[in-house]
Order: structure tokens, then sequence, then C-alpha cells
């Protein structure tokens, strides 16, 4: 009986064994299935070369055109005017900012034309006697003198004797001594060139001034400039006059200045060139940071792209009957986000957006408008 169980167990054993070998061999014979190929959406253009504007960006702060730094060239004590010097104070062309006390200067000068004059005077005499020809002008002169006035000019002098006189005299010393005295005592006032603001004030009013002490600054808020860089290889092609655009930080406000100098030298650590630029609005202040873009030329037959579209190797990809490829370009011009190219045929399909992973020989769709109302 035991044998019989473990023959027929032997066969059961065989059997199960024939039907596992063969279905491992059938199992082993069947066709792999073949993996879809995937087929990757890209977003296209067509190409239409044009005229590119190529606009060079640049920034820099408003300074004032014209300014006026005060210092002292005399010595005293700062007088209380009727404007008070503090910055931010608004002043007529004329108006006197500054007035230092000069009432020792003042009696010297008046003491050196009383002796002028009394010189003057004293020859009268001989005058009439030796040249009785100039009298009457050295008389009108004598006339015309004025203590509390500037000095009038001498008489032209018309023989050589006339002038040895006179210059024998110490008269024509004297003179210019006195016209010296009263252009130094004109530096105890300083009046405003312009009409402008005092945006500096370093002194107040009551304390001793000194010689060579800056006072403070004044400027002319009319006219602002402002000094950009620009590469050098721009420098033929910016012109004097030429209009530019300028906005704030913000980009809230927008301004329109022209160019007023271009420097003839270029920086030789930046390869650079300096741009002065002039704008004039009531709103602007000075120090205030603007943006400026320089209309430097017009770039015929060529596109303008984002800049990460352009490869490394001066290439960029293109759609031929749906596989991805690439071409040769050639760059014009970088901007911050964009790049202007030539040599890139009209009617060729140009990649729009960035492709992850993209290479030449990439099977692509190019999405379309139909497709977006599909999905």
């Amino acid at each position: 009986m035991r044998k019989i169980i473990l023959t027929v167990l032997g066969i059961l054993l065989i059997v199960a064994s024939f039907f596992l070998a063969k279905y491992l061999i059938d199992n082993k014979n069947k066709v792999k299935p073949v993996a879809p190929k995937v087929v990757k959406v890209v977003f296209a253009d067509t190409v239409k070369n044009s005229t590119i504007p190529i606009v060079i960006p640049a920034n820099g702060n408003l300074t004032a055109k014209r300014r006026f730094e005060l210092y002292a060239e005399v010595e005293g004590i700062f007088k209380p005017g009727n404007v008070l010097f503090k910055a931010g104070q608004t002043y007529k062309k004329g108006q006197t900012l500054i007035r230092i006390e000069d009432s020792e200067y003042y009696s010297t000068v008046q003491s050196a034309k009383s002796d002028l004059y009394n010189s003057i005077a004293a020859i009268m005499a001989d005058l009439r006697l030796d040249f009785p020809e100039v009298f009457p002008k050295w008389e009108a002169y004598l006339r015309s003198f004025d203590l509390n006035k500037a000095t009038p000019k001498l008489p032209e002098m018309s023989s050589e004797k006339e002038n040895y006189f006179i210059t024998g005299r110490s008269i024509v010393s004297n003179y210019y001594n006195v016209k010296n005295l009263e252009q130094r005592l004109s530096k105890y006032v300083i009046r405003t060139p312009f009409k402008g603001i005092l945006t500096e004030a370093l002194v107040n009013e009551g304390t001793l001034i000194r010689n060579g002490q800056k006072l403070g600054e004044f400027i002319d808020p009319s006219v602002y400039e402002m000094e950009v860089a620009i590469s050098k290889s721009f420098a033929g092609l910016l012109q004097v006059g030429e209009a530019v655009a300028l906005k704030n930080l913000e980009g809230t406000e927008s301004y329109t200045g022209k160019v007023s100098r271009v420097n003839g030298s270029v920086d030789a650590t930046t390869q650079t060139i300096q741009v002065f630029i002039d704008v004039q609005d009531e709103n602007l202040k000075e120090g205030m940071y603007l943006e400026a873009y320089v209309d430097a030329k017009d770039e015929e037959n060529a596109i303008e792209i984002d800049r990460n579209l352009l490869l490394d190797t001066k290439e960029i990809f293109v759609v031929r009957d749906s596989v991805l490829d690439v071409i040769p370009v050639k760059p014009i011009h970088f901007s911050d986000t964009k790049v202007v190219l030539k040599d890139v045929p009209d009617g060729s399909v140009i990649v729009a957006r960035p492709i992850q992973g993209g290479y030449a020989g990439m099977l692509v769709k190019v999405f379309t408008e139909q497709e977006s109302k599909n999905n």
C-alpha cells in the first residue's frame, strides 16, 4: 500500500513538472510590448525679420547742472539778514545770501579813497598852470568823485607829459590800491548768481566766519543732469540733443531728457564712455535715482527673443517636420532679458519658450490655440 502511494505521488510530481516547464517555455517566447513614443509639446513662433530699435539701459543720480559752492574769502561775524540762511530756503537772482561784518574794513577803504581824492585835489593848481588843456577833465573827475560810491575810472591820459606828471604824484598807484580794497570789500557780501535754493548751510548767523571756510551749497533746481556710463561700442551712435526716456525706480513716473554732452575719452578700467543727460521737471530733486533708456540705433533685418532661448553655442532651437533642430545665429545686442539676433531666416519656426532637456532630433509637437481650447 505504501509503495502504491509513493508511485502515485511520483507520477503526479512528474506531470506537474511537465506542465510547469511548458508554461515557462510559452511565456519566454511571448513578444514584449513596445513602449509608446513620447512627443513633447512646445511653444513656437514663426520668424519675421524687421527693424529692431536697440535701447541701451543705464542708470544714475541727478545732480544740479548749475551749482554754487559758498566759500568765505574774508573773515568776520555773520550778520543776520532778511532771509534765514537755512537749507531749503529759496532765493531770487541777486539776493543777498550772506553778509559779513565789514565796518572795520569799510573804514580802511574810505580812508584810502579819501587819500586818493586829496592827492588829486593837491595837483589841480599845477594842472591849471602847466596843463590847462587837461585841467577840465580832472576837475570834472573830482566833481564826480563820491566817497559813498565806487571809485570812478581815472581820466584817459592825452600825452606823455600828463602821464609822467600824474604817475609821478603816485595817483595811479593810489587809484589801483583803492580799487583793490573795494574789490575785497565786495567779498563781505555774497549774492545769488541765479534763482535757486540753498541745499546746504554750514554756518549760523552770529558765528565767526574764517577765510577759506565752506559756508554751504546753492543750486538751480530748474535743470538737472544725470551721468551714465555707456559701452564704448555705442560711442559713435550717440548724438548731442538726442531724446532719452527716463523712469524712477518704482516705474511710476516717466520723464524725457536729452543728451547734453558725450565724453571724448573712454574709461580704461570699465571700457565705458560718460554720457550726460539733461532733464527738467518740477517734481525732480537732486540725488534722485533714475533709469535711462538711450536709443542707440535701429538694427535692420533682425529679431528679438528672450535671452534664455539663446544656447551657449550661439544657436537657437527650431522645429522642422515635428523634429527639434538647432541653427546658428548672430547676437547683436544683449539687454537684461532680451537679445537681438540676426541671420535667422524668415519663416523659420523657432521655439518661443525654453525646453527642459531639449536636444536636436527630439520629437515635438507645436502647441496651437485649438489644442488649448480643446483642453
